[in-house]
């Protein structure tokens, strides 16, 4: 992806990318003090958009760059007229750097806020005496659990009530993964600086951020070409120049045949739910593979979707022996157990583009190895599309944030992943992410991961890409999720895409 144009909108800075982004800037002769400048000035017009002109803010600042923009939100807020506190986590002396600076600049007199690992005695009525609280103690560099004062702060700004505007993060997030430890500053709103960071869009740090918008503080763009970032949220202007193009001489058969394997009698509609979402993703044919118990079953409720009994291992491999059929989903619904791992291995030496969800991923995770080895040795893009209990079954020993576990899974296995959940992760083996945020919390209904499986089998029949596919379902996914709405069921899924998909196709044709 080319790192200018739209999609360095989408791109995430981890702290210590962010980090060195100040670094270049401030190397390439725009002082530190002037980004902070900028910074507590967007924390200020940020504040005043929350509270009444005649509004009484509290700033709590740390004794880092986090406080140095508080220290100038205060001036700028004093200025305007407002009733400004400010409280420091620690004494001036602690200061040091462009924070001290702006301490010195800000002019108002203060009251430590901490003696000893206690909050002083005042500051419960401050708080609760608040319009708005500034939570600007730590920002997005801690990577630790609060402790002493600081805990106790944090514990007394979320048990008051007032509403809360964080700079850059809530304290008690960590800006690379969203972790929390132990306690953390509930947000209404959070202000962060040139690029988000991924604690914005992973729970539980997303919840604790609230609303977030970022500011422009005077950090060039260019920075990224020597940063080279890997995690980007997940949208059309990350993936929509890989948009499956349909040509004016175009037909059914240049657009992909998708398959997708059902199982049994007993468990049809999953297989069905793929196949409709693969079509509808615009996949140019898709053809059910049945067992012959579910064939009747299967014909009753199919129309578009194509039908082929398959009675066998040496069915499938009879099957794929077609190249035309050039992407295959296993897994909804066909049940677990050794024929599921010998069909999984028939589908991984056709060399198709492959997607394993579900009942593959839960067969193959007991005899790991020979699953990975082929993956990695697969001449065709491979996307495993795991929920969490799936994920823990196929690599148990991986911990840790969700954008960690993810990654190293893609690494391990050799595939793209999708960690599935309200903040789904996409995660490519050569270190790219992408973070999803579009998802209502209405699409957690049974059958919904089977769609998605289905639109990303028919996005790479369409010759998409293993990352690109992955990322664009999900998204998709959301938006149908978005466009069903509350009380949907897995079934409306397959014609709510079709607005979500109506929209992409006439923003790509504008470019």
């Amino acid at each position: 992806m080319s790192q200018h144009g739209t999609a360095l909108d989408y791109v995430l800075l981890t702290p210590q990318e962010m980090a060195k982004a100040d670094r270049l800037t401030i190397e390439g002769g725009v002082p530190g003090i002037e980004l902070m400048e900028r910074a507590g000035q967007a924390v200020a017009r940020a504040a005043a958009r929350m509270v009444p002109a005649s509004g009484r803010i509290v700033i709590l600042c740390g004794p880092g760059n986090n406080g140095g923009d508080g220290f100038i939100a205060a001036r700028c807020l004093a200025s305007a007229g407002y009733g400004v506190d400010v409280r420091l986590l620690k004494a001036p002396d602690a200061l040091k750097g462009d924070a001290l600076e702006a301490f010195r600049r800000m002019g108002l007199s203060y009251a430590l806020s901490v003696e000893g690992d206690h909050i002083a005695s005042d500051l419960g009525a401050l708080l609760d005496g608040a319009d708005l609280i500034v939570d600007a103690l730590f920002g997005a560099g801690l990577d630790r659990a609060l402790g002493g004062a600081a805990e106790a702060l944090v514990k007394a700004v979320n048990k008051c009530g007032a509403p809360v505007l964080a700079v850059d993060l809530p304290s008690g997030v960590q800006g690379a993964d969203g972790v929390v430890c132990g306690e953390a500053v509930s947000a209404q709103e959070t202000v962060t600086f040139f690029r988000q960071k991924p604690g914005h869009l992973l729970y539980p740090g997303r919840q604790a951020c609230g609303r977030v918008t970022v500011a422009q503080i005077g950090i060039d763009v260019t920075v990224l070409d020597q940063i080279a970032p890997d995690t980007f949220i997940n949208g059309p202007d990350l993936w929509l120049d890989h948009w499956p193009q349909v040509a004016p001489t175009g037909h059914k058969y240049s657009k992909g045949h998708a398959v997708v394997f059902g199982g049994p009698v007993t468990a049809t509609g999953a297989a069905r739910l793929s196949a409709g979402a693969a079509l509808r993703a615009g996949a140019g044919l898709v053809t059910l593979a049945s067992p012959p118990d579910a064939l009747l079953v299967n014909a009753c409720h199919l129309t578009a979707v194509m039908l082929k009994k398959i009675a066998s291992e040496n069915g499938i491999r009879d099957l794929l022996s077609d190249k035309r059929l050039n992407a295959v989903l296993i897994g909804p619904g066909y049940g677990v157990g050794e024929k599921t791992r010998s069909a999984v291995a028939e589908i991984l030496d056709s060399n198709r583009a492959s997607v394993f969800d579900a009942d593959g991923l839960t067969s193959c995770a007991v005899d790991r190895a020979p699953f990975f080895e082929s993956i990695r040795s697969h001449k065709a893009a491979v996307v495993l599309t795991p929920h969490e209990g799936e994920f823990a079954r196929l690599f148990p020993e991986l911990a840790g944030s969700k954008l960690t576990r993810a990654r190293e899974a893609a690494r391990m296995s050799g595939a793209v992943v999708i960690l599935k959940g309200p903040d789904s992760v996409v995660a490519a083996p050569d270190g790219r992410m992408a973070i999803n945020c579009n998802a209502p919390p209405w699409l957690a209904t049974a059958g919904s991961g089977d769609v998605l499986a289905g639109i990303v089998v028919g996005l790479l029949a369409q010759g998409v890409s293993g990352f690109e596919a992955a990322a664009m379902a999900v998204w998709l996914h959301g938006e149908a999720g978005r466009e069903a709405g509350p009380g949907l069921i897995a079934e409306d899924l397959e014609s709510a895409l079709k607005p979500a998909l109506r929209a992409l196709v006439e923003k790509s044709d504008l470019r």
